[in-house]
């Protein structure tokens, strides 16, 4: 990974930090995102001190926020021409419905949305890096999925819930995925999407109810730690073995099938177009 440049979302904490100290140790420059500029510093702190490397900056970036998302990629575009690696791995849980800056709920935004944007706005920088690879990070939670009303995306005609939101969230991450790696696959460049496992983080304690604090609690001495977790993203990210492998889902460095609506075309399209209609911008990657 010497000479390689990687931007994770979300590499202050959890599964993110755990693949770019493992990223940062194979000799790779690392770039982390955050909400939190104070935490940002405190976790490049700590994975350049771990590594031994040096080479390991942070972009603050709300992935809620499509102005912070258009403002951070800026950013990433300038101060980086090549990005060989982009793991799109932040992602948030909310119990109740919440609203982003722009009216969209607020899993679908940050979760999918916000990774769709980033994504496409630093695409010539990943396409300038020749073979780059494209992760993203999703969940076996996308099998409670079967169909997505995109005429719905706030809720206002189907009861809210949080895992029914979340699920659906990571179900657009496969169908992103998919497109994505489809649309890429004359320029070299691979995408492809990841379950990590039951893995212990504090993603749904910080706004799940006490209902799902409580679950998630009871539950996390039987989940496996981020380093775990982190693997197939880092196996993905570095290993020659996985070199042109693209629009796959893997489940311990291994290609899983995702569900079967999640595997057809004209869902992929669907959730492309609505999300170009959704940031405002067409883009033809």
């Amino acid at each position: 990974m010497k000479g390689k440049t990687v931007v994770i979302t979300g590499g202050n904490a959890g599964i993110g930090k755990a693949t770019a100290l493992a990223l940062a140790k194979k000799g790779a420059e690392i770039v982390i995102t955050s909400r939190s500029e104070i935490k940002a510093k405190e976790a490049v702190a700590e994975i350049k001190k771990s590594s031994g490397n040096d080479k390991v900056d942070y972009v603050s970036i709300d992935l809620s926020s499509q102005k912070s998302v258009r403002e951070a990629a800026e950013e990433l575009k300038a101060q980086y021409p090549k990005i060989d690696v982009l793991i799109n791995n932040a992602g948030c849980y909310v119990s109740d419905l919440q609203l982003n800056v722009e009216g969209l709920e607020m899993q679908f935004a940050t979760n999918h949305l916000g990774h769709f944007l980033l994504t496409n706005l630093i695409l010539e920088n990943v396409k300038a890096a020749g073979k780059a690879r494209i992760i993203n990070l999703a969940s076996i939670a996308h099998k409670s999925t079967r169909e997505l009303n995109l005429d719905d995306i706030n809720y206002e005609k189907e009861e809210y819930g949080g895992w029914k939101s979340y699920s659906r969230s990571k179900y657009c991450n496969i169908l992103f995925t998919n497109e994505l790696a489809k649309r890429l696959k004359k320029d070299g460049i691979t995408v492809n999407s990841v379950h990590p496992g039951g893995v212990r983080t504090e993603i749904a304690e910080k706004n799940a109810n006490w209902f799902t604090k409580l679950g998630w609690i009871v539950m996390k001495p039987f989940m496996v730690t981020v380093e775990e977790g982190a693997k197939t993203s880092i196996h993905l990210a570095s290993s020659p073995e996985v070199e042109g492998e693209t629009g796959g889902y893997w489940v311990k460095s291994k290609k899983f099938f995702s569900n079967r609506p999640s595997q057809e075309e004209a869902n992929w399209k669907a959730l492309w177009k609505k999300s170009e209609e959704l940031v405002g911008q067409e883009f033809q990657a």
